[in-house]
């Protein structure tokens, strides 16, 4: 690891940003160049407290998931992602597929909306990227690695994945993404991570292989749902979906009717943060 040049890479990169090509307000009054350094911290989905030691040539090295964050907030082109694994002591990442790259149309309206959640997934239920208060509603889900990644893996093998729905709820969600595993199966076939992700769940779990052999097909994107916070308790919230023209990936985004005890609970997630949620996040198919 090369402490001395990823800090100065990452200021570099941080100063060359403007506010606005990230989505942010531009400010009246801005002493700093480019972006400040809880605004990447904010946009990576970690503490400014690690970004600044990282800055500071103090911070142990970054995990892959963390530089994965960082080359996402600082809209690094490829060649910029890989120099910095690189200089913090990891190889360069294979050629990443179309799905695993965040398409750039759907990261520009992500940008855009810092007031409500909203988040990327793949078609297989992975977090590509989520905004602050995504993180706030469901956890980080940047740690997770494998196919601990899908959404839908976790739904059957850790029991507090579900804890994000209603217990009345949960039958329905199962077959849901039952449903969306299948669809991401036929597009990508045996062979591919959607393949495997079905044959290491009729093996771990029953009821997965019970749901499998219904051969349901759909992409459900519900309107309405209601979620369980573990603080704030309930939250009634419209969900609507964006899809990149390969359906491969989807911009989420949940709303709450405006003058509503949900619509407050909203404005009360910006203060929380993921602090306050256990190990594993939870991560949404509407």
């Amino acid at each position: 690891m090369d402490r001395a040049s990823l800090a100065a890479f990452l200021r570099r990169r941080r100063e060359a940003l403007r506010p606005e090509d990230v989505g942010l307000p531009p400010g009246a009054r801005r002493r700093t160049q480019g972006l400040r350094r809880e605004e990447v911290a904010s946009l990576a989905v970690m503490s400014t407290d690690y970004y600044t030691r990282l800055e500071q040539q103090r911070a142990p090295q970054p995990s892959g998931q963390i530089l994965a964050s960082l080359a996402r907030a600082l809209r690094l082109a490829d060649d910029e992602r890989d120099y910095l694994y690189r200089i913090a002591g990891h190889n360069a990442p294979a050629s990443l597929s179309a799905s695993a790259q965040v398409a750039p149309a759907l990261l520009r309206v992500l940008d855009r909306l810092d007031d409500t959640p909203a988040l990327v997934l793949t078609d297989l239920a992975e977090t590509l990227v989520q905004n602050r208060m995504a993180a706030a509603l469901f956890g980080d889900a940047s740690h997770h690695t494998g196919l601990a990644r899908s959404a839908i893996y976790r739904w059957f093998t850790d029991p507090g994945e579900r804890s994000v729905y209603p217990e009345a709820d949960r039958e329905r969600q199962s077959r849901a993404q039952v449903a969306n595993l299948r669809a991401a199966y036929g597009l990508r076939g045996r062979q591919s991570r959607a393949g495997e992700l079905v044959r290491t769940l009729r093996k771990a779990n029953e009821e997965f292989a019970e749901l499998w052999e219904r051969h349901e097909v759909a992409k459900r994107f519900e309107d309405h749902k209601t979620l369980v916070h573990p603080e704030l308790g309930e939250i009634e919230l419209d969900c609507q979906a964006l899809f990149t023209e390969d359906q491969s990936q989807t911009l989420l985004v949940l709303t709450a009717v405006p003058r509503t005890e949900d619509h407050e609970k909203l404005r009360m997630l910006a203060s929380l943060g993921p602090a306050g949620f256990a190990e594993a996040s939870r991560t949404p198919v509407c």
